[in-house]
C-alpha cells in the first residue's frame, strides 16, 4: 500500500470504531540468531492473521548481549477495526507496553458492545486459566475443574440468551 492509501484506509476505520495501536515486545534467548526470525513471525505468520487486524508494521531491533543471553525489542503498529481484537491480542501476546496512537481523544461503545467485549474477554481469561490448569492438575483433579468451567460457559450462555431476549422487548 501507498502512504496515502494506507492513511486512507486508517482514517476510515478510525472514523468507523477503530484503533491505531502501538505495542512493545521484547524477547529473549540464547542464540542471536533466533531472536529476529521469532519477532518476524510474530508480525507476519501471527499478528496479520489475528481476527480484527486490518495491517501491521514494525521493526525489530539488532539483539543486544547480556550475561550470555540476547535480548531484543520490537515496536509494532497495528491498525484494528474494533476495540476487542485490540484486548484479545493484549491478552494473548501480553506485549511489554502499548500505546493508543488514534482516536486521541474519546472511544464510545454502546452498553450491549461493552457487555459483548467484556463477555469475550472472560472467555478468554477461561481459556487461558484452562490451558495454565492443564499443564499444572493432576489428572482427577482437572476433570473436576473441566466441569466446574463447562457449567460456567452454560450459565454464560444462558445470561447471553436472556439478555437478548430483554433487548428485544
Amino acid at each position: 500500500m501507498a502512504k496515502n492509501d494506507v492513511e486512507k484506509v486508517t482514517e476510515e476505520k478510525i472514523r468507523a470504531g477503530g484503533l491505531l495501536v502501538k505495542f512493545y515486545f521484547d524477547m529473549q534467548h540464547k542464540e542471536k540468531e533466533k531472536l529476529q526470525p521469532l519477532l518476524v513471525d510474530l508480525i507476519n505468520e501471527r499478528l496479520m492473521k489475528e481476527p480484527g487486524v486490518v495491517y501491521v508494521y514494525g521493526s525489530v531491533e539488532e539483539p543486544l548481549e547480556k550475561e550470555g543471553v540476547f535480548i531484543t525489542s520490537a515496536m509494532i503498529t497495528v491498525l484494528f477495526d474494533k476495540f476487542m481484537p485490540l484486548l484479545s491480542i493484549a491478552f494473548r501476546y501480553a506485549p511489554a507496553g502499548i500505546e493508543i496512537l488514534k482516536p486521541e481523544k474519546e472511544m464510545h461503545f454502546k452498553t450491549g458492545e461493552l457487555q459483548s467485549m467484556l463477555m469475550d474477554m472472560s472467555a478468554l481469561s477461561i481459556g487461558y486459566s484452562q490451558f495454565m490448569l492443564e499443564k499444572v492438575l493432576k489428572p482427577d483433579e482437572l476433570i473436576e475443574i473441566k466441569r466446574q468451567l463447562e457449567n460456567r460457559a452454560e450459565l454464560g450462555k444462558k445470561l447471553l440468551e436472556k439478555k437478548k431476549t430483554e433487548e428485544k422487548k
